[in-house]
């Protein structure tokens, strides 16, 4: 049987699953425990790297599958470099980095792997699920200057929305993806690489602590071959349940730029652009978001009046949205350089 012939011929292809631990053994034993409900979970290599989660993981997840591998790292390391540690002692000759918060069905990963093995993509996706099935974002397209960045600021973005519907611009999302979509950039929660691509591309960067750091990776991926993703073959993904019980953050998503998961995504997406688009494009997203503070303070301040709530309602949104934009002109020096440094700001 083709599952178990992965393990017995050494010549043939061999996929290693790589899945970054912080506190969420919980969640990895139910992905684990899913895969291993299928015959061809016995045949991947499973690698389970530990961002210093000071906590029973490693107990409880190799309690219960032995033959995890597992790499400790001293500190956390975030998401770049705890993938970066499973690639390196990754045998396969392909990699699948695999969210902990993701369920196997319809012996999914194998589908998946079997196709890409068929094709000149270098690296590929499935469509994710939400746990009532329908359908999250997975296969995106960049935007000149990353300019979608923006579309989450409160007013600011609902504005540059409704100015790309006027002229008809293309989404930055497929909506709904057909037997296979070439796209720029897959979503990290599960994302299949073939190790030639990254001897082309490199391994992400290190600069990144959490978000962003695969979109940037893709446009360095891409430079191998095309991405795609595979939109009849389905995961569920329980989107942002392990950092939001992590860092406390109220929303899942990535709309949220208030607390310091938003910190986060704001520093990492400037990052993003400053990398793939140079100084130009990251000085305009950052007048942008400064903008966007005074805009959203005055049109909150008129809309709440005019539907006769408390004008100040969202005064503590607006100081919270003017804080990280503060602290992200403080680290823009740094960032335009362009310097190795590491931005962890959870």
């Amino acid at each position: 049987m083709p599952k178990k012939r992965l393990l017995l011929f050494p010549g043939m292809n061999k996929l290693s699953i790589i899945i970054v631990n912080y506190r969420s053994a919980s969640y990895i034993l139910q992905a684990i425990g899913s895969a291993m409900q299928f015959e061809s979970g016995a045949a991947f290599e499973w690698i389970v790297v530990d961002n210093d989660s000071r906590d029973d993981s490693q107990q409880f997840i190799l309690a219960v599958f032995p033959f995890v591998q597992w790499i400790n790292i001293n500190y956390n390391a975030g998401f770049a470099r705890a993938n970066n540690a499973g690639i390196r002692a990754a045998t396969g000759d392909t990699i699948l980095l695999l969210n902990p918060d993701t369920i196997v069905v319809d012996d999914a990963i194998d589908r998946c792997f079997s196709r890409f093995m068929h094709s000149s993509c270098v690296a590929c996706s499935v469509q994710l699920l939400n746990t009532d099935r329908s359908l999250q974002i997975s296969g995106n397209y960049f935007m000149k200057g990353g300019i979608n960045h923006l579309l989450p600021l409160p007013y600011y973005g609902k504005w540059l929305k409704g100015v790309a519907r006027l002229f008809s611009a293309k989404t930055p999302h497929v909506d709904i993806p057909g037997e296979e979509e070439i796209v720029d950039w897959i979503n990290g929660a599960f994302l299949m690489v073939k190790k030639s691509a990254i001897a082309v591309a490199g391994l992400m960067d290190e600069d990144f602590f959490l978000f962003a750091e695969e979109t940037e990776w893709c446009s360095r991926l891409r430079l191998a071959g095309p991405l795609c993703i595979y939109g009849e073959i389905r995961m569920i993904h329980l989107q942002g349940e392990v950092t939001n019980e992590n860092t406390g953050a109220a929303y899942k998503g990535y709309n949220n730029l208030y607390d310091k998961k938003g910190l986060q995504l704001l520093v990492s997406n400037h990052l993003r652009i400053r990398k793939q688009y140079g100084v130009g494009w990251f000085l305009f997203q950052l007048l942008n978001v400064t903008l966007a503070v005074p805009v959203f303070f005055l049109a909150s301040f008129f809309d709440r009046l005019f539907h006769g709530s408390n004008p100040l309602g969202d005064w503590k949104l607006v100081k919270a949205l003017a804080k990280n934009t503060l602290q992200l002109w403080r680290l823009a020096p740094m960032i335009m350089r362009n310097r190795p440094h590491f931005y962890k700001m959870m």
